[in-house]
């Protein structure tokens, strides 16, 4: 995982990134990588429930 935190307290799951950061362009070079799950991940301590998260913004031309 990029910039991404999971934290799992009784039934609620929460998330935090750091929209500051950028990680590169993505594969397509269309978008700047903020944070990402790079693909589907457990939950801490919920194997059985999966997330898959991206965030990301759009490249500005140069």
């Amino acid at each position: 995982m990029k910039n991404v935190e999971m934290n799992l307290e009784g039934n609620i799951l929460t998330i935090k990134v750091d929209l500051s950061k950028e990680f590169g362009p993505s594969a397509s070079g269309k978008t700047i990588i903020i944070a990402t799950t790079e693909g589907n991940v457990a939950i801490p301590g919920v194997e059985e429930k999966k997330i898959g998260l991206n965030i990301y913004k759009k490249k500005t031309s140069s």
